[in-house]
Order: C-alpha cells, then structure tokens, then sequence
C-alpha cells in the first residue's frame, strides 16, 4: 500500500470512529421525547376479568444497564463521568444520570448506597463491587447471565465482562442494588 493510500485510509478510520462517538454522544445526551398520538386513539375492550396489557417500560436500573453497555469501547479516563470518557463509578454515575437517578460518584459511596442481593438474585442494573488492594474500589453494571459492563483500567476501554472469569470472581465482594423508590 503506498504512504498517500495509507494516509487516506487513516484519516477515514478516524473520521469513522469519531463520528459514531459523536452519534453514542448525541444520543446520550438528548433528552426524551413523549409524543402524542395523532387523532383519534383506538381503545381495545378487555373482557371482564383480564388486565388491560401495558406497553413494556424498562426500569431505571435496566434503563441505566442500556446505557452504559451503549458506551462500550469508550475509553477510560481517570475521574472521568462521560460521556467521552469513563472510570467505573463514573460510568455508574453517568448511566443512572441519564435514567433520571442521581447515585453517589464513588465506588465506596456507591458501595454504601446498595443493600447486598445474591448474585443469584441479581437483576439488570444492579451494581456489582470489586474488592482491589483490601478495599472496594472497582464497580459495574450487572447485565444479566453473570455478565457486567465497567471501565477497568488506565489504557481500557468500557468493556462487558462475565463474573465467571476467574479474576473477577476472586475479586467480587457483592452484588447490590440501590433504592430506586
């Protein structure tokens, strides 16, 4: 390949990647919309007896699971809370943010803020902690099927990972779940 041909491709690589994390930016940041229907509503009668069927909402804590597993691959940044770039608790943070809840910013004060839930209990959106150096100080959003989203590191990138590599079994404290009510 010649250096201009090179060159070329280099530019449009970065021009690609930039241009999906403006896209990821935009539609993190957008508020929601609620539209109204236009004219009239059909209404469908419910015989007596069955309930009415409701449309699927996803909860803040499944809301805020969507959000951070749309940021992978964003990279990690030290004390960074989004959305061009995330530490653990900031990605938290950021993610129950955007669900419309305000968690605290730190691990630890995250820690504190979860009752602890079995790992076999554990639902989307809960948080799961890590214990690194005799303390908790790594979290991230459980997703379901021991599968969890965090920034990891200095050099990382927002990533999924499952609770059955050994690693982050050995490290796992709990998993916990805040009051959302």
């Amino acid at each position: 390949m010649e250096l201009a041909d090179s060159r070329n491709m280099h530019f449009w690589l970065r021009f690609a990647g930039a241009a999906a994390l403006i896209a990821l930016t935009g539609c993190a940041s957008e508020p929601r919309h609620t539209f109204d229907a236009p004219g009239p509503v059909e209404t469908v009668a419910v015989p007596s007896g069955e309930e009415e069927p409701s449309p699927t909402r996803l909860s803040p804590a499944e809301t805020a699971a969507a959000t951070a597993r749309a940021f992978v691959g964003t990279p990690y940044r030290y004390g960074g809370i989004g959305p061009d770039g995330f530490d653990c608790s900031g990605l938290v943070y950021y993610s129950f943010l955007q669900a419309g809840v305000r968690v605290p910013r730190t691990s630890a004060d995250q820690y504190r803020a979860t009752r602890s839930v079995p790992l076999s209990d554990a639902h989307a959106g809960d948080l799961v902690f890590f214990r690194l150096e005799r303390k908790v100080s790594h979290v991230g959003i459980y997703l379901g099927n021991s599968e969890f989203v965090h920034a990891p590191s200095h050099g990382g990138t927002v990533r999924i990972e499952s609770l059955d590599n050994e690693y982050f079994s050995r490290h796992l404290v709990r998993a916990g779940r805040l009051d959302l009510n």
